[in-house]
């Protein structure tokens, strides 16, 4: 739709001017009405006789109420890259696809026209790699929300998708359910990533590493527990995408192991955002992706035997 092609635009045109502000008036302008007074000069500038103000305001709205967790989406998706030093016009380019991503309507804006119409962006406003940056970023995110709206495209297309994973390079990694026992009960630490799931701590295996000392360094490192393993709960891989590195399969090996009673450290990550110990009655509560519940449930069961 021509019409939101040039909402996008002018909002982007909106954070750029915005974004080129001191950090003290960036963070005024979240709460007051500074920046609404600037979007509806691009609008008048820019788009003479414009009829969609109301999606523009929206959206630009959503950005701002989201954007401290967008921007830790976006460090998380591109790890390579620290927002400061991702260019204006891209960073705010994956801020709006983001947005429109994650947090707005998907019958109005399904998640493909969301990504597609933010690569346009890009390929208009930005450099000369910048389509491939923001595709690359944006792609990533849409397979870690489980690629919603996938079922729509066509058989064919899927077919033309299928990833030959045994040519992708390989990145091990490793990882802990690890348990402490307090008061004679047993509580587990999980660690919460941006997009809203508790998940197992887990890290790089280095080369020459074997997996059990990786996997009680990569701990160490993310949560500040020295652990004790005691025995491999299992395995799984995923493919992951790069926004410049392209796509690897990581294999992730996964232990239950104990720790000391001690409060949890987070490592400062643009992936993660919390770390908590949590009683066994409150694990069913919890947001965890499915292919973490079995090595939960295998690992009660051997605690439970303990």
């Amino acid at each position: 739709m021509a019409n939101r092609h040039l909402s996008r635009s002018i909002v982007l045109q909106t954070l750029f001017e915005w974004d080129f502000q001191s950090e003290e008036k960036k963070r005024k302008n979240l709460d007051d009405e500074e920046v609404k007074e600037i979007l509806k000069r691009n609008i008048k500038e820019f788009a003479p006789g414009f009829e969609d103000d109301g999606f523009v305001f929206s959206l630009l709205e959503k950005i701002f109420k989201k954007h401290v967790t967008i921007d830790e989406i976006i460090e998380k998706a591109a790890p390579d890259w620290p927002i400061d030093k991702i260019s204006v016009i891209d960073r705010n380019i994956l801020r709006i696809g983001l947005t429109e991503l994650l947090f707005g309507d998907r019958k109005e804006v399904p998640p493909k026209v969301a990504i597609n119409e933010a690569i346009e962006l890009a390929k208009t406003f930005g450099g000369e790699n910048s389509g491939k940056f923001v595709n690359g970023v944006l792609g990533a995110v849409y397979k870690e929300i489980g690629e919603p709206g996938k079922e729509q495209i066509s058989k064919k297309k899927k077919q033309e998708e299928i990833i030959d994973i045994t040519k992708l390079p390989v990145e091990m990694l490793g990882g802990a359910l690890v348990y402490k026992k307090k008061n004679d009960e047993v509580l587990f630490a999980f660690v919460h990533d941006v997009f809203g799931y508790w998940t197992l701590s887990k890290g790089k295996i280095e080369a020459g590493e074997n997996e059990m000392d990786g996997t009680k360094r990569a701990i160490k490192k993310e949560i500040g527990l020295d652990i004790e393993i005691e025995e491999k709960l299992g395995e799984n891989e995923y493919v992951a995408s790069h926004p410049e590195k392209g796509k690897s399969l990581k294999k992730v090996v996964y232990f239950l192991a104990k720790s000391e009673d001690k409060e949890l450290e987070l490592e400062k990550s643009g992936g993660l955002d919390g770390a908590r110990w949590f009683p066994l009655s409150a694990i069913p509560e919890l947001r965890i992706y499915n292919d973490i519940i079995p090595l939960i449930s295998k690992a009660i069961e051997i605690i439970s035997k303990k």
